[in-house]
């Protein structure tokens, strides 16, 4: 729905619950319009299938496998090559600036990757992202290539692929202007990373209040995600 996707490509993966050594992933070759609940297989790191039934696609084994054992908080895994996160890794200076409220956001969370090794065929290649997200970063923009996003949840992931998205949009827009791009004051910038890990209205995060929200636009428009 807000094109993150590249049809039948990009992986978005979700620990089992109660499993540590499994993950929730879609056969290949369904494009992400036709995926419902249902479609989902269990699949161990080394790739075995364990229920469910389909192709197990070998970038989102060798991805989304090691990232999951390694930071063992990324219960939720979202790599996808959305049009303006992967426009700005495509730059010989790739950083989201702080230039925008919904940047500041991301102010202390990104890791960046500045070796891209082509297609990932080896597990060696997720150990090696795993190592470059580090212990405490959650996104990772990858050269040449897109990002990787993780959370606790699947609220909290998808939350932050949003609004890196559209963070990138913002800086791209004004960076096409060709006039100067005009950062936060570092103080500012301080206060306002601290005002984000304090965003809960009512009580609950605001993330879970955005994907409930999403969640209900699909029970209008497409139903049938949840058979």
């Amino acid at each position: 729905m807000h094109g993150f996707h590249e049809g039948i490509d990009n992986h978005l993966t979700l620990t089992v619950p109660g499993r540590e050594d499994q993950f929730l992933l879609i056969p290949y070759g369904l494009h992400w319009s036709e995926v419902s609940a249902s479609n989902f297989m269990a699949v161990t790191y080394d790739g075995k299938v364990v229920e469910g039934s389909g192709i197990v696609e070998p970038t989102a084994l060798c991805i989304h496998g090691p990232i999951h054992r390694l930071r063992t908080d990324a219960a939720c895994v979202l790599h996808t090559h959305m049009p303006f996160a992967t426009a700005l890794n495509l730059l010989e200076e790739p950083h989201l600036e702080m230039v925008g409220q919904t940047a500041a956001g991301f102010g202390n969370l990104i890791a960046y990757d500045a070796d891209y090794t082509g297609i990932a065929y080896d597990p060696s290649e997720g150990e090696r992202l795993a190592a470059a997200l580090g212990p405490d970063k959650t996104v990772l923009f990858m050269a040449h290539h897109g990002v990787v996003v993780i959370g606790e949840t699947v609220a909290q992931a998808y939350d932050r692929l949003y609004f890196l998205e559209r963070a990138c949009q913002a800086q791209l827009y004004a960076m096409w202007t060709g006039r100067r791009l005009k950062p936060i004051p570092q103080a500012v910038l301080d206060k306002t990373i601290k005002q984000f890990t304090q965003n809960a209205p009512g009580g609950v995060p605001s993330y879970v209040t955005h994907f409930a929200a999403l969640k209900r636009l699909l029970d209008r428009r497409e139903p049938d995600y949840r058979d």
